[in-house]
């Protein structure tokens, strides 16, 4: 892979995106759980190359915005467009056809406990290609291996690997379907800081190398710092502010500065 954006550093918006392209496109999306209403009629594009952060506390509705732009949640009302194709219009096997060309990088990996590393990657290869030759699903598997550099893990199980290698196989798992589109949920959660930033790294470097666009969820300031083509924060069921990092922190708005104080202010 080309060489990564180092962390701590504010990431320069990428050369290639094309802003007359949005590969997602969400309009009115709003979604409640009862009485909670998570979603209150947001408006997303996302474009062709880009990585778009968003930002915000635990229970903002992160999590459930990735999750209806995959479909694996349905708003309750508006539209959901991901690569010109409507979600609620798609059948079942048009639906599983666009998953195909959308990677989730879940909180928790994800991983199979059952299976090694290799049969782990080799699972969603072949049941979406069931063409493939037996050499064609080794050097897939080796190829991603090596771009999240871990080729040594190949026969090793999931539970002899530390968090960020699982994080490091767990993006492999969705890279060896040469997505579109990556969806990351909290990709540096529960990691140290210098395995963060590895994180961080490879992120860039799969925009870089497999030409994606990516939404990245994230609470973490430094990880929408170094990823993050364009940041919006989320509170209250709306996004209340986009942009680069800093024209989203240079707000007076107390939603704001109490998030950027949380992540970069030391309390005694």
């Amino acid at each position: 892979m080309a060489a990564a954006t180092q962390g701590n550093t504010n990431k320069q918006p990428h050369p290639g995106i094309d802003r007359n392209n949005a590969v997602i496109a969400l309009r009115g999306v709003r979604k409640a759980f009862g009485p909670m209403e998570v979603l209150k009629g947001v408006d997303l594009d996302v474009y062709k190359s880009e990585n778009v952060v968003v930002l915000g506390r635990s229970g903002s509705g992160k999590s459930v915005l990735i999750k209806i732009i995959a479909g694996l949640l349905r708003p309750d009302e508006g539209t959901v467009k991901v690569l010109g194709s409507e979600i609620d219009s798609l059948g079942t096997r048009a639906l599983q056809d666009l998953r195909s060309k959308i990677g989730f990088s879940f909180q928790n990996s994800a991983l199979y406990d059952g299976m090694n590393i290799r049969a782990n990657l080799e699972f969603p290869l072949v049941r979406n290609k069931r063409s493939l030759t037996r050499k064609e699903i080794d050097d897939a598997v080796a190829q991603v291996l090596d771009d999240v550099g871990l080729s040594q893990t190949i026969n090793q199980m999931p539970s002899e690997l530390s968090g960020g290698q699982k994080k490091r196989i767990g993006i492999a798992r969705t890279l060896i379907l040469h997505p579109e589109i990556m969806l990351y949920d909290e990709p540096t959660a529960g990691l140290d800081p210098v395995t963060s930033e590895e994180i961080n790294d490879l992120i860039n470097e799969v925009q870089e190398s497999y030409k994606t666009s990516a939404v990245i969820i994230t609470h973490d300031l430094t990880c929408a710092k170094s990823t993050g083509d364009r940041v919006i924060m989320l509170a209250e069921g709306n996004f209340i502010r986009q942009g680069s990092f800093e024209e989203v922190f240079d707000s007076d708005d107390p939603r704001v500065q109490h998030f950027y104080n949380y992540n970069f202010i030391t309390k005694t």
